[in-house]
């Protein structure tokens, strides 16, 4: 049956586009400004550099804040086991965090013993660093994931030995003036250009015996409680394990 249009139906569509036109406008100003991207893994002109190779200027111990003890060799540095975690010398809200990484080529142990590092965003969220490739372990701790909250979509790990990169978007949690909790962290993980994690709601801090959000903590390999509730550093973790690292840079949000 051939279903006939009405004057009134098309009257109807009419004033439809009519009225999304006229809640469609062409906007000006403010102009973006022009930058750079990402060119031969250069990192984007607008962007903070925290380590490309040649001195951690940018970072200090996590713990004793003395300069960061770990080892430079070539264009990278690994975890120097025993010397405790690193964290940056400026604070950070909102940010893009582009971090290349590789566990050592040389399988030494299993599981969660197997090339166990952590990026810690705001000193308080781990997005898990492991040799996940042909390594069982729980989901949650894998790479990829927010370390015992969130598994990734999938593991895309490259074999033990390969360099491999992380593009991490992050909104740090709001507190209201009284202390409350008014709008929590979300990250997004994009793991050797795969989405692993898609803007999940970090449920609360990743070292404690349950997430939680406080706007007093002693931040992950630190010694002080503090206030936590502004802006805070990033933390790489010793957990023991030979990881290395190479390529930081982050272009605040």
């Amino acid at each position: 049956m051939i279903k006939l249009v009405t004057p009134i139906t098309l009257f109807g569509l009419a004033m439809s586009l009519f009225v999304q036109s006229a809640n469609a406008a062409e906007i000006y100003s403010p102009v973006p400004e022009k930058i750079s991207g990402v060119i031969n893994s250069e990192a984007p002109s607008d962007a903070i550099v925290l380590f490309d190779g040649s001195n951690l200027d940018a970072w200090q111990s996590a713990g004793s804040e003395e300069d960061a003890a770990w080892i430079i060799e070539d264009d990278f540095v690994t975890v120097n086991n025993g010397t405790g975690s690193i964290k940056t010398r400026q604070a950070f809200a909102d940010f893009q965090l582009h971090i290349e990484w590789s566990p050592t080529a040389t399988i030494m142990g299993q599981g969660q013993s197997r090339g166990n590092s952590g990026i810690f965003l705001n000193s308080i969220f781990e997005v898990q660093v492991l040799d996940s490739w042909e390594n069982p372990t729980y989901v949650n701790g894998q790479a990829g994931s927010v370390y015992l909250q969130y598994a990734p979509l999938v593991n895309v790990s490259k074999p033990p030995g390969e360099w491999q990169s992380y593009d991490i978007f992050f909104q740090a949690p709001v507190y209201e003036a009284a202390g409350e909790l008014e709008s929590p962290a979300y990250v997004t993980v994009i793991q050797n250009g795969v989405l692993v994690l898609n803007n999940v709601e970090i449920l609360g801090a990743t070292y404690t015996e349950e997430p939680e959000y406080s706007t007093r903590c002693t931040p992950y390999g630190q010694m002080r409680e503090q206030d936590c509730s502004g802006r805070m550093p990033i933390t790489l973790q010793d957990h023991g394990q030979v990881v290395s690292f190479r390529n930081i840079w982050l272009r605040e949000l």
